[in-house]
């Protein structure tokens, strides 16, 4: 453990001095982020050549084993866009913040990405630009608020609220992987057992039995073809080759619905009884949070509705906010066309109305993005809760039916030696 010397700003935007223990300047770092402090300089005092030695290959084993990845993922921006926002608010010089963030930052990826921004941003480059050269890292909506940000004079304002969208995003990420995790289990398991049953179990029970194929019921024979068939599809060489293509057609299938077949799949998605109710509450709240930050931030409505287009996470509803942009751009208030198009809840085309009327827009948005978050986390709450039995259902049936057809060529020959 060695001991560190720090100059903090606190959240309230003062200034703070101490000395504290940690393993090495990360933990301290780490330690002092979670009482609320951004640190602007962190010093360690003197140590023993031994202890020095120590840190150092503790360092280094630490780096080999958790610095490794060149990957930029969303929580990193989120950590990124939050530091920046507390350094600005603290009255720190924007480049200035950025050093700091990158001196604080051990992950490979995030240290060259901002290692680029600061270069760019030293050279005259304004932020907005330097990391628009990063895409693959930063989205439109991103870019567009930091570009509000910087010629505005409010990048601390903008930063902030990009820092709450992105926040609000991580979450709804998390609870529908929380979401989704019982239910892939559960499939997962049942069909790894109905696979088990079909090659091992029945062929085992109908051989015993000595009956011939045509003889068998026709459920029996249904599963026995399809006990043949993945048993062949494991076991001989043809049958490696269609599961190869097997494989390679639900590929060409995902990445259909990424490309070509994304409206068609999009459409589907919001069909689909619960989940769509799901999808859809998500990009509502999505839409007013967004468009609500924009136009605060004094973008035009035409230009904030091309970049919101794009957060709402599904084709059918990006194209419903280009018809109403095209309705806007020749004289139509927002509200109408929202209320035209039959996907947006009355509740936000009421809203949207009253914000043009009053000026107020911006505020009101982001007022009913909260309402529509908390509908979000409820629907999602309810998935959960029903989507699991669902699938316990369908398995049961499955097995059920299983159960059944193995059962039946048993009871017709007990049948038949009665009838005898």
């Amino acid at each position: 453990m060695g001991h560190f010397t720090y100059k903090a700003v606190d959240k309230g935007g003062g200034h703070v001095t101490g000395t504290i223990e940690a393993a090495d300047r990360r933990s301290a770092v780490v330690a002092l982020t979670d009482k609320g402090h951004f640190v602007t300089d962190l010093a360690e005092k003197a140590r023993t050549p031994a202890v020095e030695e120590d840190q150092k290959a503790t360092l280094n084993v630490d780096r080999f084993l958790k610095f490794g990845s060149r990957k930029v993922s969303t929580k990193d921006v989120l950590a990124m866009t939050t530091q920046l926002s507390t350094a600005l608010r603290a009255g720190l010089p924007m480049l200035n913040g950025l050093e700091l963030i990158l001196e604080q930052q051990h992950k490979i990826g995030m240290r060259e990405m901002l290692s680029d921004l600061v270069q760019a941003v030293r050279s005259g480059q304004s932020l907005s630009d330097a990391m628009a050269e990063h895409e693959e890292v930063f989205s439109p909506l991103y870019l567009s608020m930091i570009r509000v940000g910087e010629t505005g004079g409010i990048l601390d304002e903008t930063t902030a609220q990009l820092a709450g969208i992105l926040t609000r995003d991580e979450k709804i990420k998390t609870n529908m992987k929380n979401a989704s995790a019982y239910p892939i289990f559960v499939l997962g398991l049942g069909l790894v057992s109905v696979v088990i049953i079909l090659t091992l179990i029945l062929p085992n029970i109908i051989e015993t039995l000595g009956a011939d194929m045509p003889a068998l019921p026709w459920p029996t024979r249904l599963l026995m073809g399809l006990s043949t068939f993945l048993t062949v599809l494991f076991t001989k060489v043809y049958g490696w080759f269609a599961l190869v293509l097997i494989v390679a057609g639900f590929y060409h299938l995902i990445k259909w619905t990424k490309t070509r077949g994304r409206l068609e799949w999009d459409t589907f998605k919001l069909r689909i009884p619960i989940l769509g109710s799901v999808l859809r509450t998500i990009a509502v709240g999505r839409f007013a949070r967004t468009l609500g930050a924009l136009t605060k931030g004094g973008v035009t409505i035409l230009e904030a509705l091309g970049v919101v287009r794009d957060t709402l996470g599904n084709e059918l509803l990006g194209r419903e906010i280009d018809a109403v942009a095209e309705k806007v751009k020749h004289g139509e208030s927002l509200a109408e066309p929202l209320s035209e198009s039959g996907y947006f809840p009355p509740l936000l085309v009421q809203i949207t109305s009253i914000g043009e009327q009053t000026g107020k827009l911006d505020e009101l948005l982001l007022n009913a993005a909260e309402t529509f978050d908390t509908e979000a986390d409820s629907a999602i709450s309810r998935f959960m809760a029903i989507f699991p039995a669902l699938l316990i259902l369908l398995l049961a049936v499955v097995i059920g039916f299983i159960i059944v057809a193995t059962l039946l060529p048993i009871l017709v020959m007990q049948l038949g030696a009665g009838g005898l």
